[in-house]
């Protein structure tokens, strides 16, 4: 008998290793298709969509995806709606399964299933993008509206504000405005101010916003007032409801009031 050992064949395993290469781009595709981008994408490409065969676009000027710079950091919102009958600012939620909410509340239920689980406010979070527009804009109060859209298999299990849509809901929201407030120059100046004043519209842009809103989310990192632009400081209630919790506030107190949850 040789003395040199034999050697394992290994032909069998990576033979079926082969056969079942197809499985790995199934994966990445399901992947791809349960990712928060892409259900992002796609209820904005609806509401473009939508608002291309329903809203005339020489009365209704679009404008979408406009990121544009705050004071503390960076704000992007969805879709723009430049009319006479005001400008609307648009945020989409392409999300499924019962929708619990108020108006008022911090932060809203999606139950599918037997799961539930929290997204911030809807209408707090476009607050936000209608603020951020009113500063770069001359235009008169009263002239934004600040429209939520939720896409897909979406029900709302709560009353909501007229400004909160499922589907095409929008469209009749924007449309039951019809008395003309700005005229047509205001209209293409505001145009004019929304496009000078956005960052451009490249994959970095939307990088550094994505890292900005991730820096947001960590308790412990340094955030600016989004009202004054001043250093915001952790502190803890010390009488109220919330008391022993903390809370981000202004450090230019008592003359900037601003406060933030710190969770």
């Amino acid at each position: 008998m040789s003395g040199a050992k034999s050697e394992m064949d290994y032909s069998p395993v990576f033979n079926q290793v082969f056969k079942l290469w197809w499985v790995i781009p199934i994966l990445l595709f399901i992947s791809i298709l349960k990712s928060p981008w892409l259900k992002g994408l796609l209820g904005e490409i609806f509401v473009k969509f939508a608002a291309r065969l329903r809203l005339p676009v020489d009365t209704y000027h679009r404008i979408h995806n406009v990121t544009l710079q705050t004071l503390d950091g960076t704000t992007q919102i969805d879709h723009i709606f430049v009319s006479r009958f005001g400008i609307f600012v648009v945020e989409t939620k392409n999300m499924k399964g019962w929708i619990f909410g108020g108006e008022n509340q911090p932060q809203w239920t999606q139950k599918i299933y037997k799961k539930s689980f929290k997204f911030q406010n809807p209408l707090r979070q476009n607050y936000k993008h209608v603020k951020a527009l009113e500063a770069a804009l001359d235009v008169p109060s009263g002239v934004l509206h600040s429209v939520v859209v939720f896409t897909g298999e979406s029900t709302f299990k709560s009353p909501m504000p007229p400004n909160v849509t499922i589907g095409t809901g929008f469209i009749t929201y924007i449309k039951s405005f019809s008395a003309p407030i700005l005229s047509e120059a205001e209209v293409q100046r505001a145009m004019n101010q929304i496009e000078s004043g956005r960052l451009e519209p490249t994959r970095e842009t939307h990088r550094q916003h994505v890292r900005q809103l991730n820096t947001r989310s960590n308790p412990l990192a340094e955030r600016k007032c989004p009202k004054c632009g001043s250093n915001m400081t952790l502190r803890k209630a010390k009488r109220g409801a919330n008391v022993g919790k903390q809370f981000w506030g202004c450090s230019a107190y008592p003359k900037c009031r601003v406060v933030q949850n710190a969770t």
